[in-house]
C-alpha cells in the first residue's frame, strides 16, 4: 500500500477516532430526532412525557460515564497484563482492538447522545412527535448498550490474558508472512547487484524503517529516467551512515542531486517503533520474546515457551508452502530483494535457543521445530542448521546433565543428513 493509505489506516487504528465518530454520531442523532419530529404528523393518538424521556436519558447519561470509566480502567490493566507477562511489543495490536473500540465508542457515544438529549429536552425544541422521535430512538440505544455489554463482558474474559496476546502477535505475524509470500519483493523487479556508478541515498535521522512505499519510488525513477535498488527493508534500524537505497540517475549537479535525494527519501517512513505491516521479522521477533519472557527465572513457564516454538513452526511453514499466482510486476524500475531465510530463522529462535538452553524439553522442541523447518522448505535447511548448531552448543554449556547435553547434540547432527 502507498504511504499515505498507511498513514490513514494508522490514524484510523487508534481508539480515539472511533470515539470520536461516536460521540458526533450521538450529537447527530439527538438534534436529528427534533428535525424528524416535525415530520411526523402530531394526531398519532400516543405521546411521551418530557418528564419520562428525561428520566431516561439521566440514567444512560449516569450509567455510561460510569461504564466508559471502568472499561477504561480495565484496558489499561489488560495492556500493563500483555506487558509483564507477553511483551510490550504486542501492546499496540491491544490497543487497534476493534471490538474494545467499538464497545468504547459506544459508551461514550451513548453519553453524548443522551447528554444531548437532555439539553435539548430542556430547551423545549421537541413537540410532541419530536418526544416520540426521541423516546424510539432512545429505546434503540439502550439496546445496542445491552447488546455491547454483553459483548463486551464475553470479550473480557480473553483480553490480555497470555494466551490472547501471544495469539494477536502470531496472527499479525502470518499476515505479513502472508503478504510478503504474496508478493515477495513488494511489486518490484527481481533483485539484481546496482552497478559500478550507482550513488546511495543516505537516511536522515534515526529510527527503524516501518513502511517502503515503492509506487511512488517507480513515479520517481520514471520522471528521472533511472532505476532504483531498495536495500533498506522494513524493519532496518537506520541512521544517517545507513544507505536507503541506490539509484543510477545522471545528475547535472551537486543540488540536482539532493534535491534528487530528498524526494526519494519520501518514499520511507522512519519512526521509532518497529510495525507489523510490511515487517514480518518483528511479528517472528515479538513471538520470539514471549518465549524468552516465559523462560525468565522469575517466571519459569517453558510450557509457554513450547506452545510459541510450535506457533512459530506453524507461521513459517505456511509462509514456505504458500505459493500464490504470478504477480504482475507494478515497478519495473524499483527491485527489492525478498525475505531472508536466515533471518526469518535467526529471529524466530536465536532468543529462545539462548534463554532456554538449559531446560531438556525446550531444547528438544527447538530440534524438532528446526528438524521439521529443513523438511518442509529447501530454503531452511542451512540456517537452520546453523541455528540447530549454535542451540547445541548452549546447551552443553548449561545443562546439568551430560546426557541431556548428549541428546541435543545427536539431533543438531541429524540435521546434517537432512537435504
Amino acid at each position: 500500500m502507498s504511504r499515505w493509505r498507511w498513514h490513514i489506516k494508522r490514524v484510523f487504528e487508534r481508539i480515539w477516532v472511533r470515539v470520536s465518530a461516536f460521540g458526533v454520531l450521538g450529537v447527530l442523532t439527538a438534534l436529528g430526532a427534533a428535525a424528524i419530529g416535525r415530520l411526523v404528523p402530531e394526531d398519532l393518538g400516543f405521546s411521551v412525557s418530557a418528564n419520562a424521556i428525561e428520566s431516561l436519558l439521566e440514567i444512560i447519561a449516569s450509567s455510561m460515564l460510569t461504564v466508559s470509566t471502568f472499561s477504561l480502567s480495565i484496558m489499561v490493566s489488560a495492556f500493563s497484563a500483555a506487558q509483564g507477562s507477553a511483551t510490550p511489543r504486542a501492546i499496540t495490536l491491544l490497543q487497534s482492538d476493534r471490538l474494545t473500540q467499538h464497545v468504547l465508542a459506544s459508551f461514550i457515544g451513548a453519553f453524548v447522545y443522551a447528554l444531548v438529549g437532555i439539553i435539548t429536552l430542556e430547551t423545549g425544541i421537541y413537540g410532541d412527535s419530536g418526544r416520540l422521535v426521541l423516546f424510539a430512538v432512545t429505546i434503540a440505544v439502550v439496546a445496542v448498550i445491552v447488546i455491547m455489554l454483553l459483548r463486551w463482558i464475553q470479550h473480557l474474559s480473553e483480553f490480555g490474558r497470555l494466551e490472547d496476546t501471544a495469539s494477536r502477535v502470531e496472527e499479525a505475524t502470518r499476515q505479513a508472512l502472508m503478504r510478503r509470500a504474496e508478493d515477495p519483493v513488494l511489486g518490484c523487479a527481481d533483485w539484481q547487484e546496482p552497478p559500478v556508478g550507482s550513488w546511495p541515498v543516505m537516511a536522515e535521522g534515526a529510527g527503524h524503517v516501518q513502511h517502503v512505499d515503492p509506487d511512488y519510488l517507480q513515479q520517481i525513477a520514471q520522471m528521472m529516467d533511472c532505476r532504483i535498488w531498495i536495500l533498506a527493508q522494513p524493519g532496518t534500524f537506520a541512521h544517517p551512515g545507513t544507505v536507503l537505497l541506490r539509484c543510477d540517475a545522471l545528475l547535472e549537479d551537486a543540488q540536482a542531486r539532493r534535491a534528487a535525494e530528498d524526494k526519494m527519501r519520501a518514499g520511507f517512513s522512519i519512526g521509532h517503533a518497529r510495525s507489523y505491516e510490511q515487517d514480518p521479522e518483528f511479528g517472528l521477533r515479538a513471538m520470539s520474546e514471549i518465549a524468552s519472557r516465559a523462560l525468565s527465572p522469575a517466571v519459569n513457564d517453558p510450557g509457554t515457551a513450547i506452545d510459541i516454538l510450535g506457533r512459530l513452526m506453524v507461521v513459517l511453514v505456511d509462509w514456505a508452502r504458500h505459493r500464490p499466482a504470478p504477480q504482475e510486476v507494478r515497478c519495473l524500475r524499483v527491485m527489492a530483494r525478498e525475505l531472508d531465510p536466515e533471518g526469518l530463522i535467526r529471529n524466530a529462535f536465536d532468543a529462545i535457543g539462548r534463554d532456554g538452553a538449559a531446560q531438556i524439553e525446550v531444547a528438544t522442541r527447538l530440534q524438532d521445530v528446526l528438524a521439521g523447518l529443513c523438511m518442509t522448505d529447501r530454503r531452511f535447511v542451512v540456517p537452520a542448521r546453523a541455528m540447530a548448531q549454535r542451540a547445541a552448543a548452549l546447551s552443553e554449556q548449561q545443562m546439568a546433565l551430560p546426557e541431556d547435553a548428549a541428546s541435543i547434540r545427536a539431533r543438531a547432527a541429524a540435521l546434517g543428513n537432512v537435504t
